[in-house]
């Protein structure tokens, strides 16, 4: 094993899900062997992306499903062949680690894909189609059971433990009320990175690793309830320790410990189109720290596995300090790469797919991890002894390294930062005492008091009786983006008279936490079963199938019910489910967020919409709930901020081209600044957002200094007040083009007219006119040729009165930096008289192609004025009024002019053709004027140069020079005065 062996990666495709098939998705993947391809649906004719990895998993179509339940091969299906069941997908990857298990080998499974990929099914399955994790636990204690009856003369210990990462916090799922803030991640020498006070449950069947694990996803989703986080962007790390304790040939009692984490990782989020990509944000939002420094690491493994010597920064989050040992160290590790089959999910399944053909290439070196019980814990109080002796001298000495290690001093450090480093080292120290007792104690127990132990904190009857008491009670139970933690939060409605609230006020029956759950919320009652519910006062939110509810409103079954703006719940009654003969569907969060869509006015219908329609839609589901929880944190700690949900084409955002994307408007209530976000910015943000509002409601100093403030934004930085789409059609043809251009915002709508120019001019900047007739038949003719040309931005027009300091900028084709005007300020009417020359000596190709088909795109940038006069007002108040008054606002914005995009185009267009029309005109009038000098001169031909020559004349004068060449042509034949001249 010294030389490592290679991370083995897997792939498996899904079937289409009832989303995708209602929005008649296409297929994009196909496998062939260990191989997968996949298809741009924006590009068809592109040959497939092809991807080689140890296992490539089909199971999208050509099975059936049995009697019992279980989904099989179907040998009658085209595809029956290819198709990987549940067992199959065990034998090639579970099997392997069940075999290390018993050897005493360390072992990770990750999975990774977007969220509804399909990660879940091979790693947990359902019912009879159980995946890895089941059927690995069921094999450990089946072989346990095995060895007993034996006789084997071993101890076998088998301990669970389960934490999620969010936010660079570390949450014992076993223990929900541990430390807030998380868990502290220390550095052991022996063990590696290892999360403080972790629970370790000791466990004696699968069932109970079932119901641990049914424990945590609820405490796991009770936390990303009240904490409004999404789960998708969560990091999940299941560890399961198998122990073997025998004596040796010597009698001593040695322990065999294999360590087998499975982890699920956060969906992979969709890559931006927008370019602001390498924005750091102020707050410094973690979320997506651990994916993508997960991401860092395995690229510079896969460059070390190559050769080259570089740093491999697991230090750089919480999530790779933890699997530092699986991705580099004692462990041998595969991956199970899920994607979606979906046109509409291309992005992510690619992204996907990258990232596991990186993963591939890392090599792991595991060992087997054996040793006597004794010399173990007399290493584990040496090391103790060693550790006081030297912290109670004071002579902590940080050693020198790469910081790749551990805690290690770097060349380039400050004294300053030595001495923190020393002081981290020595808390490391402390930590590691506390840790290495704590080791040698839980060695010292008998397996026996640790099963007494855990049985004592187990949730397991609690949760039986739960599960009995919903088969026959009318409750609801919530809804969640991620499945896995959808039906994991159960509240009875079993009382005459229920009552809904937060944790502020008067106890509730029923406490919920978010934005925009009031003291009193809501009020159900159950009479003889038939239940309602209704708004404790008329402020609060309360929705039922998307519709506010202003009164006492019955119930029934699979009704949908929003509290606030992030509390979603299905509403279930057992006795009008059994007595109904109708058949109901099963409601999911997208069901429920796309009925809220539509209820707020936005188009979600399905039928004949184009891919980025439906992905355009897809992110509508996804942002309308989180602006509407930002409004409610706003409103709730009076930030004078509100958000709006907006769409904006790629023409709005100064863009040439790209999708319609989800931006977010964000609008200062008292000095009525606006700024206008992308979504991932808005989504860093509100992760921050939500942090104070967790502060806020727990009582805790919740306010942050300006710098770290998610809702401020500089009131002075430049801001895009609106884009002007410029055709270069023109120029393609050398036409100048002088033209005063609608500018228009990210509405689409007009605030305000440029002035520009494009036109053709000589290498010295001389403009061409019409009298020097440079115009040419075909774009093509100028490759290979000089073209210069002067862009003049010379004035705006009527901009908005609320901006100062404006400037336009601007890139043309070919050209990596922009170009920018003066910055004017105090004027709607700012006059730049900007000049810029720009000049090809030889005209390429792909220049060509840019001017016959693409255009410039000058964006007007300028700061926000600030206001005369700051109106002092409360958040929610004004929410409100606006809310009321957005029937007369809509009104009076109807007669807003919106400016059609692609009118521009057409105007360009249509100069052009005049253009041409009068070039043509002006040569059959010229070669009228050469029919008749050849007439007057009585000749019968003209020479072949002539007609080229007058053809090709740039003006009239160069026309007029050929033309005087035909009375002179001795060989024209003079012919008599009634004679026809003949061109040849």
């Amino acid at each position: 094993m010294s030389e490592g062996e290679n991370v083995k990666v897997a792939v498996r495709v899904r079937p289409f899900n009832k989303r995708e098939l209602a929005r008649e998705a296409k297929l994009i993947i196909d496998m062939k062997d260990s191989s997968t391809y996949i298809s741009d649906p924006e590009n068809p004719g592109d040959e497939p992306k092809k991807f080689s990895f140890d296992f490539s998993y089909w199971s999208h179509d050509g099975c059936k499903e049995g009697g019992d339940g279980y989904v099989a091969a179907d040998p009658s299906h085209p595809h029956g062949k290819k198709f990987s069941d549940q067992k199959s997908v065990y034998q090639d990857l579970g099997v392997g680690i069940l075999k290390n298990a018993w050897e005493g080998y360390n072992s990770t499974l990750f999975a990774y894909g977007q969220t509804g990929s399909g990660k879940s099914w091979s790693m947990v399955g359902y019912g009879i189609n159980k995946g890895i994790i089941p059927q690995y636990c069921e094999d450990i204690f089946k072989g346990i059971d095995g060895k007993k009856a034996e006789g084997a003369e071993i101890q076998f210990e088998v301990t669970f433990s389960m934490l999620e990462i969010y936010n660079e916090q570390v949450r014992d799922l076993l223990n929900p009320s541990s430390l807030k803030g998380g868990l502290r991640v220390r550095q052991h020498p022996k063990k590696g990175f290892y999360a403080e006070n972790l629970t370790f449950a000791a466990v004696n069947s699968y069932v109970e690793i079932e119901s641990k694990i049914d424990e945590g996803t609820t405490n796991r989703t009770v936390a990303a309830t009240n904490m409004n986080a999404t789960s998708s962007r969560a990091h999940t790390i299941v560890g399961i320790t198998f122990v073997q304790k025998a004596k040796n040939a010597a009698g001593e009692e040695t322990a065999k410990t294999s360590v087998v984490n499975l982890v699920d990782l956060a969906g992979s989020e969709r890559a931006s189109s927008t370019g602001a990509t390498g924005e750091r944000l102020k707050e410094g939002a973690a979320i997506n720290q651990s994916l993508s420094s997960l991401g860092n690491v395995i690229a510079a493994l896969a460059d070390r596995s190559q050769g080259k010597n570089v740093k491999v920064p697991y230090r750089d989050s919480v999530l790779t300090k933890l699997l530092k040992n699986a991705l580099g160290g004692n462990s041998k590790t595969i991956m199970v790469a899920a994607v979606s089959p979906a046109d509409i999910n291309y992005d992510e399944s690619l992204s996907t797919l990258r990232y596991a053909d990186r993963a591939k290439q890392i090599k792991t070196v595991a060992t087997v991890n054996e040793d006597p019980t004794e010399k173990l814990i007399r290493n584990l109080q040496e090391e103790n002894d060693r550790l006081k002796k030297m912290l109670e001298s004071g002579g902590v000495a940080v050693p020198t390294g790469s910081g790749e290690d551990g805690i290690e001093i770097e060349d380039d450090m400050t004294e300053e930062e030595k001495a923190e480093l020393k002081k981290e080292l020595e808390e490391e120290y402390q930590a590691q005492l506390l840790e290495n007792a704590k080791e040698m104690e839980e060695m010292r127990k008998s397996f026996e008091d640790k099963l007494k132990a855990a049985q004592e904190t187990s949730q397991a009857t609690a949760m039986g009786e739960l599960r009995e008491k919903k088969k026959s009670t009318p409750h609801m139970r919530n809804l969640n983006f991620d499945p896995q933690l959808s039906g994991k939060i159960i509240h009875f409605i079993d009382a005459p008279c229920k009552k809904l609230g937060n944790k502020k006020g008067e106890p509730s029956d029923i406490t919920l936490v978010g934005p925009g759950i009031q003291e009193q919320h809501a009020v159900f009652s159950n009479e003889s079963g038939k239940c309602s519910v209704e708004p404790a006062s008329a402020t609060v939110r309360l929705l039922v199938n998307g519709d506010p509810v202003n009164e006492r409103t019955e119930l029934h079954h699979t009704d949908r019910l929003l509290f606030g703006t992030t509390q979603l719940y299905v509403f279930i009654h057992p006795k009008e489910l059994a007595d109904s003969k109708n058949k109901f569907t099963e409601i999911t969060y997208e069901m429920a967020q796309e009925e809220i869509a539509a209820s707020s006015g936005f188009d979600m219908k399905t039928e004949n919409k184009s891919r980025d329609d439906m992905l355009l839609q897809e992110d509508l589901v996804d942002m309308i709930p989180q602006v509407n929880e930002a409004n409610s944190i706003s409103e709730e700690l009076d930030k004078k901020m509100k958000f709006e949900v907006i769409m904006v084409s790629p023409e709005a955002r100064g863009m040439l081209k790209g999708r319609t994307e989800i931006m977010v408007r964000v609008s200062h209530l008292e000095t009525g600044h606006e700024w206008v976000w992308t979504r991932e910015k808005f989504l860093d943000r509100k992760c921050v957002m939500q942090e104070l509002f967790r502060d806020f409601t727990d009582g805790d100093d919740w306010d942050v200094s300006p710098d770290r403030d998610p809702f401020i934004e500089d009131p002075n930085a430049a801001v895009h007040v609106g884009s002007v789409k410029v055709w270069l059609q023109s120029l393609a043809y050398k036409i100048e083009m002088k033209e005063q251009l609608e500018i228009t915002d990210f509405r689409g709508q007009e605030v305000g007219y440029l002035s520009v120019e494009v036109n053709p001019c000589n290498k010295k900047g001389v403009e061409y006119t019409e009298k020097d007739d440079i115009f040419v038949e075909s774009p093509d003719d100028l490759i290979g040729k000089e073209l210069c040309f002067i862009v003049k931005i010379i004035n705006a027009r009527g901009l908005p009165v609320r901006f100062t300091d404006v400037y336009a900028k601007y890139l043309v084709p070919l050209e990596t930096e922009p170009t920018l005007t003066k910055v004017i300020a105090d004027t709607v009417n700012p006059n730049w008289e900007h000049t810029r020359q720009f000049s090809f000596p030889k005209v390429p190709k792909e220049l060509i192609k840019e001017l016959t088909a693409g255009a410039v795109m000058i964006q007007v940038w300028g700061k926000q004025k600030p206001p005369g006069h700051k109106k002092h007002v409360n958040t929610k108040m004004q929410m409100e009024k606006m809310a009321t008054a957005k029937g007369q606002v809509s009104a009076a914005n109807t007669n807003t002019k919106v400016v059609d995009a692609g009118k521009v185009k057409y105007m360009m267009e249509t100069v052009l053709l005049k253009k041409r029309e009068e070039k043509l005109a002006r040569k059959v009038a010229q070669f009228k004027q050469m029919v008749e000098v050849a007439e007057k001169s009585n000749k019968v031909r003209i020479q072949t140069d002539v007609i080229k020559g007058v053809l090709a004349a740039p003006g009239q004068n160069e026309a007029n020079k050929c033309m005087s060449k035909i009375p002179k042509d001795s060989g024209g034949d003079e012919m008599p005065k009634s004679s026809t001249c003949v061109i040849l």
